[in-house]
């Protein structure tokens, strides 16, 4: 993505982060090599840097930049570190100039930047101009507790810069305990900062730090700012995506610019008027952070959220009356379905199935023609057999599964019926029945319809279940609430995600209809383009 600097732990603090450092050295490429921070602190009160242990492990890591964090708040000197206020200014001396005389490029993190200029402005700039003196190239002025409003990092920002811009860099790292990490980023830049520290996807200490995945685009596209970055722009939703992957975290889909539902539209007007002009309702064009406009069916939805699903499926339904009237009641569906505790938002999948069995010519590759689900235990009391198991060390199995949550103690059975040949050039019909165990009555289910039609869809080896999401819409009626229950899909040959969604008093019906949804719509460009009985 070409970001400038990349901080990638402190050697000095864990075994993992100097790992990371010594495995660098010898697995990353020389571009890489030279974007990378290594993290530190000033030397020990009352020491001197060269006989400092985690100092040297900063050398050791032979990263080409070094940031190091200075107390900046004089209460947090004299009453957190409890330091004379004169040798914390000479443990910013001595660390700074001691790395660069050995060809470190530093950065200072003034911690509690903001703060300490609130409690007292003469000792926070004091910070600053050791760290100057000594030959440090970045200030970052730090807001570490997250309580600072943008007027008043504007107005300390501006009088940093009249004092310092012209001799170093200075930096802002914001924290988002007030939910303005961004926008105090952002007023930063506009005083005259030249760099920001953030994380992708705003990952951080308590409420997290300031997001990149905002920053770097509203300063790109907002404010014109000129950074080397700005050519992989349109890579950042997939960057944002590729980290949750990593971390195995679900997607805030509510992200500006990068989630699911930044460009994605439901409002009947709001859509009509998109369908004019993209600018009507989007304040960028999505593809230039590399997302996409969505048009999302709920009760909320206008016939135009229909017609354009259908236009974008490409469907041959009829002239533009036919289209329109089918579009009127698929909403009136839609609506019916929604008031009964459906949600479609978030269910695309099922959408365009609806769509789907709407048309003529279109034929479901399989039907369920029944299923059974059943649950077994020696043991019903599953607190006591877990604390059993615990006091008897018995804490996990050799493949790691956690014991007192037994594997295989659900039995599931599904009967299908499909089309033999999987590229549709008979019309003669297979029965399979298949029998599956699973850690549950769903994981047995979906075991067992996957080993139903993958003999004759061999595709769906690649279907991988990620998400399984339950929520009890009336908990008033309690064991006889109606749940409602939604299922994410991962083809991991094409890495196509999509979910599905399903309403019913019994959980397991539920299941395995927002399953079969699922399953259909992963097999849906290979359906039967003709109309079959299957009665």
């Amino acid at each position: 993505f070409n970001i400038d600097d990349i901080e990638a732990g402190w050697p000095g603090s864990n075994p993992k982060d100097e790992q990371f450092f010594s495995r660098a050295k010898t697995e990353l490429d020389p571009i890489a090599k030279s974007k990378l921070v290594a993290f530190g602190s000033t030397r020990r009160k009352n020491a001197k840097a060269h006989d400092d242990p985690q100092i040297a492990k900063l050398i050791e890591s032979e990263a080409p930049t070094v940031c190091i964090v200075a107390k900046a708040h004089l209460w947090q000197v004299t009453d957190i570190i409890r330091a004379d206020p004169e040798e914390n200014l000479e443990m910013i001396r001595d660390s700074v100039s001691y790395l660069t005389s050995l060809g470190r490029k530093v950065m200072v993190d003034l911690e509690h930047f903001f703060d300490g200029h609130k409690f007292d402005a003469g000792y926070a700039l004091d910070c600053c101009r050791a760290a100057v003196d000594a030959g440090a190239e970045v200030l970052v002025m730090c807001d570490t507790n997250g309580g600072s409003m943008p007027w008043e990092v504007e107005e300390i920002t501006r009088g940093a810069m009249e004092e310092f811009g012209g001799k170093v860099t200075l930096g802002m790292h914001a924290h988002n305990d007030c939910g303005l990490a961004v926008a105090n980023s952002l007023t930063a830049a506009k005083a005259g900062v030249g760099l920001i520290q953030g994380t992708i996807n705003g990952i951080g200490e308590r409420t997290g730090n300031a997001d990149l995945c905002s920053i770097v685009p509203s300063l790109a596209l907002h404010v014109d700012s000129k950074m080397n970055c700005n050519e992989h722009l349109s890579e950042i939703t997939s960057l944002s995506r590729f980290l949750d992957e990593t971390l195995n975290r679900p997607p805030n889909r509510g992200a500006p610019y990068v989630g699911a539902s930044a460009f994605a539209h439901k409002g009947g007007l709001h859509v009509a008027a998109l369908e004019r002009s993209p600018d009507s309702y989007q304040h960028i064009d999505p593809t230039k952070v590399g997302n996409q406009l969505r048009v999302l069916i709920s009760e909320l939805s206008g016939r135009q959220n229909i017609l354009g699903k259908i236009k974008k499926l490409d469907l041959d339904i009829g002239d533009d009356a036919v289209v329109a009237e089918r579009a009127l009641v698929i909403l009136d569906r839609v609506k019916k379905l929604e008031s009964m505790g459906y949600t479609f938002e978030g269910a695309d999948a099922s959408v365009e199935l609806m769509i789907l069995h709407s048309t003529k010519g279109y034929c479901p590759p399989f039907r369920v023609l029944d299923y059974t689900a059943q649950v077994f235990d020696t043991n019903v009391d599953s607190a006591s057999r877990v604390m059993a198991l615990m006091e008897n060390g018995q804490h996990s199995n050799d493949n790691g599964d956690r014991l007192g949550f037994s594997r295989n103690m659900a039995r599931a059975t599904v009967k299908v019926r499909l089309l033999d040949d999987p590229n549709h050039s008979s019309e003669e019909f297979l029965d399979r029945l298949e029998v599956s165990e699973g850690d549950g009555p769903v994981d047995a289910l979906a075991t067992a319809l996957k080993k139903a039609l993958s003999p004759s869809h061999p595709c769906l080896e690649n279907l991988r279940l990620m998400d399984y999401k339950v929520r009890i819409l009336d908990p008033e009626s309690a064991t006889r609430a109606a749940t409602r229950v939604m299922i994410e899909f991962k083809d991991d040959e094409t890495n196509e995600k999509w979910s599905t969604v399903s309403v019913d008093r019994n959980i397991i019906s539920a299941s395995l209809n927002a399953l079969v949804d699922g399953f259909e719509y992963a097999l849906k460009d290979v359906a039967a383009t003709c109309e079959l009985d299957f009665e």
